[in-house]
């Protein structure tokens, strides 16, 4: 028995080499945290802004009440300098150090907020031409709404490329400027109908929704952004840049009197059908204002 001993051990020692990665075994990372922002968050700055800059800053300055004219009630007026990390979008060059104002809500306490030095913000801006008004210098931004500074975070710049790659894209969807005209006609079948509703956009290119209703009252929809109207296109994913335009820039009713000259029965037809693709949609979550124009 004791000659079986050393093979014993150099059988064990075998199986001990073989399951380094059981013993070796470690928790899987844990997944990042997501953006504290929404899709239509970043995507109303990313569409607003010529100019998506990656900034730490070296200096904020609280303005008094009487150098900061049209600040909101709640908010304080900082100016800032920050040191550029990195361009996400728009031309250079741009200067490594740039300046800029921007409105914060104040703190709990009822006073301005600290803004830390070397802390990394997202800005979404226009540049400032030398001597404009409002411009220190060459180097000043002017961001496109009063509180276009975010903190940085990986997840919140992820979602900026990917809005902004989308927003680059041949054909991409353009915004939604109103609604110009629409129909509904029953289908050869009870229960049969299709709805066609066109819509005007900032490009000036048509987007139009189809609602197809069967016999036995199931509908399906799809939205074209272009000429050809395609009721088999599939329906925009959630968080997409079709979605946001379609989710945050469709009317919440729609104009019946605009299809004026339909039986009354086929406007409200119409009418109902649209509210279907309103609620496939969902809401347009928004955590912020979105900027003006």
């Amino acid at each position: 028995m004791r000659k079986l001993l050393p093979a014993i051990a150099i059988a064990l020692a075998g199986l001990s080499g073989g399951i380094p990665a059981v013993s070796a075994m470690q928790a899987p990372a844990a997944a990042p945290p997501p953006s504290p922002y929404s899709y239509a968050d970043v995507a109303d700055l990313a569409t607003a802004a010529p100019m998506a800059i990656h900034a730490r800053i070296a200096s904020a300055t609280a303005l008094k009440p009487e150098r900061a004219p049209g600040v909101a009630a709640g908010s304080s007026r900082f100016y800032v300098e920050a040191d550029v990390v990195g361009l996400i979008r728009g031309k250079g060059p741009l200067a490594a150090r740039i300046s800029y104002l921007v409105d914060l809500p104040l703190g709990a306490n009822g006073k301005p907020v600290k803004l830390k030095k070397k802390q990394p913000v997202l800005l979404f801006a226009r540049p400032v031409a030398a001597g404009a008004a409002g411009s220190t210098s060459t180097n000043s931004i002017r961001l496109v709404a009063p509180d276009a500074q975010l903190p940085w975070d990986p997840a919140t710049e992820a979602r900026l490329r990917a809005i902004l790659t989308e927003l680059v894209k041949p054909g991409a969807a353009p915004a939604i400027s109103g609604f110009a005209n629409g129909f509904h006609v029953p289908g050869t079948l009870p229960g049969e109908g299709e709805t066609q509703l066109f819509f005007d956009t900032a490009t000036g290119e048509p987007m139009s929704l189809t609602i197809l209703t069967s016999a036995d009252g199931s509908r399906r929809w799809a939205a074209a952004f272009g000429e050809i109207v395609d009721g088999s296109a599939a329906v925009p994913a959630r968080d997409t840049l079709a979605w946001y335009r379609l989710a945050c820039g469709l009317p919440r009713q729609l104009p019946l009197a605009k299809l004026a000259g339909t039986p009354p029965e086929d406007r409200r037809k119409a009418a109902s059908d649209y509210g279907i693709v309103l609620g496939a949609l969902g809401d347009c979550t928004r955590t912020r204002k979105p900027p003006a124009g």
